[in-house]
């Protein structure tokens, strides 16, 4: 399997792969239409003929039958075009000594903090497909392409996380805070950021610090939290070091999670690498390898070894490259679970690998 930039011809089959997809996700909208202006612009961010402040980067996972079974997104810079806000939680203090009352109050601000800054989306993948390591090259290929390019990118990268949505996609937080200043569902409300509306709706909200404590205890208790769904996508990047540090989404309450790019395991790690061509032995750690292209760009996971200076690997990863002996990789280790008490590494497995 490779990742490598979405092309126009891969919009019937990813037309296929979303239609799997029971929500929008970020903009990566389902509307053919919508989808082949998304494709273009991202061929032309590939090419370099766009502004960081517009750069669109989109992947497809492909397999070695050439069949597309996943797709992930890097945006160049957010909130620099139009305001990218999130809440940022905080305390209120408050007290009364004369009555012996002194009181902290968690809070919301409105901000733009973020902006500026480069962010992972649009992360999506078959869902047959979601077990082993294919997760976990699909959402850190992004990462490796970062390494190689950091001039494209800013000092972090920040992740939107789909907050607390029930069966009938009700959000709490949504319907305690934000439909109160819209009249719609949290399902318009999403489909309408979906399309670029986001920065106009968040706009409308108060600009005043809210207390938590007026929200529904429902939409309290979802300040923060990740849908279930995106569990093991937030395991591997946690691996990667980010973590959340006090900012949610505005509309359904999930946290944004965050991390410095000079920090982030995948970039830190990584080595630049002569490929040698041979047979690593069958406990050769996986490695996530990028042949150092921007039009170009293709990324694997393959066993690998480290051999005298340069990356041992076998002959169908520099196929999948598009490389030759005594090319140079960008490499990292494919980070798994420790071992078992069978001495076997266990991989975690991706069964909701969606943002």
């Amino acid at each position: 399997m490779i990742v490598r930039p979405i092309r126009v011809s891969d919009l019937p089959a990813l037309l296929r792969l979303l239609g799997g997809s029971q929500r929008e996700l970020d903009n990566l909208s389902t509307d053919p239409e919508r989808l082949d202006h998304r494709v273009r612009w991202a061929q032309r961010t590939f090419a370099g003929q766009v502004e960081r402040a517009d750069a669109d980067y989109l992947f497809v996972l492909e397999d070695d039958e050439q069949q597309v079974i996943g797709i992930c997104g890097l945006s160049g810079a957010i909130g620099l075009r139009e305001p990218c806000y999130n809440y940022r939680l905080g305390i209120t203090r408050g007290s009364a000594p004369g009555l012996g009352i002194e009181k902290q109050i968690p809070t919301l601000f409105l901000s733009n903090d973020m902006a500026g800054q480069s962010q992972l989306c649009s992360l999506f993948l078959r869902h047959d497909l979601r077990q082993g390591y294919t997760g976990r090259l699909l959402s850190t290929a992004r990462l490796l392409f970062v390494a190689e390019y950091p001039a494209l990118f800013g000092d972090k990268l920040v992740v939107e996380l789909r907050g607390q949505v029930d069966s009938q996609g009700c959000s709490p937080f949504w319907d305690s805070l934000g439909r109160h200043f819209f009249k719609m569902d949290f399902q318009q409300a999403n489909r309408l950021s979906s399309h670029g509306g986001k920065s106009s709706i968040a706009e409308l909200m108060p600009r005043q610090p809210l207390y938590t404590c007026l929200l529904s205890p429902q939409a309290q208790a979802a300040i923060g939290q990740a849908h279930a769904s995106t569990e093991q996508a937030v395991g591997i990047l946690h691996d990667e070091g980010f973590s959340h540090q006090g900012c949610i989404d505005v509309f359904d309450g999930g946290p944004l999670i965050e991390a410095e790019v000079a920090k982030i395991r995948s970039v830190r790690e990584s080595q630049v690498l002569p490929l040698l061509v041979g047979n690593p032995d069958e406990q050769a750690p996986m490695w996530l390898i990028h042949n150092r292209r921007l039009e170009s760009c293709r990324i694997t996971a393959a066993p690998g070894r480290l051999v005298a200076g340069c990356l041992l690997v076998d002959r169908q990863a520099t196929k999948r490259l598009q490389l030759q002996p005594g090319d140079s990789v960008r490499a990292v280790p494919l980070l798994a679970c420790p071992a078992d008490a069978g001495g076997q590494a266990q991989v975690r497995t991706s069964p909701a690998i969606a943002w």
